[in-house]
């Protein structure tokens, strides 16, 4: 999964990088696909590699969350 997501990760920097660098009709096009891939592709494929297996609720301010962030701070 990983490897996937660094290749889609250089195919959209490529295409972003060739749509600036290079002189061609379909200059705007390969930026526009190149940020497309990182907005629809890249960046969801790498949140859920990320989260996969974590519990949403270690991370969200919840009363019982915020009693222990006090407890740890007395200590």
């Amino acid at each position: 999964m990983k490897y996937f997501i660094l290749v889609a990760l250089i195919a959209s920097l490529g295409s972003i990088i060739c749509g600036y660098v290079l002189d061609v009709d379909y200059t705007q096009k390969l930026i526009g696909f190149g940020v497309l891939g990182l907005f629809v592709v890249v960046f969801p494929l790498f949140a859920y590699h990320r989260w996969k297996g974590k519990n949403i609720k270690d991370y969200m301010l919840t009363q019982e969350n915020l009693e222990k962030m006090r407890e740890n701070q007395k200590n």
